[in-house]
Order: C-alpha cells, then sequence, then structure tokens
C-alpha cells in the first residue's frame, strides 16, 4: 500500500464541487476523489456510526 496522507474531508468536498459546478468531468472526479481518500474516510465516518449506535 502506498504511503498516503489521511483523506482531507476540505480537499474532498472542493473536489466535489468542481463537478457540481461543471468545471470538472465526472470521470475525472472519481478519479481524484479515489485518490484522495474518500473510501477511507466513508469508511471512518462508518465506523464511528457504528461506535454510537452500539454505545
Amino acid at each position: 500500500m502506498l504511503d498516503r496522507p489521511p483523506p482531507d474531508p476540505s480537499k474532498l468536498l472542493s473536489q466535489w464541487m468542481e463537478w457540481e459546478k461543471g468545471e470538472e468531468t465526472p470521470g475525472r472526479v472519481m478519479a481524484n476523489l479515489k485518490t484522495g481518500g474518500l473510501r477511507e474516510l466513508l469508511e471512518q465516518l462508518v465506523s464511528v456510526q457504528q461506535e454510537q449506535a452500539s454505545a
């Protein structure tokens, strides 16, 4: 696995907004979100949500 910094939610949102504003193509945005760590961020959020639900 590559050594990558942790996902930056602000950067991911900015990349998403580029697509919503029509500034970037969906394919490019998906690639940016993937390399930016969107999956890891979502996995973290789901883990926290599950922990809170079981508490």
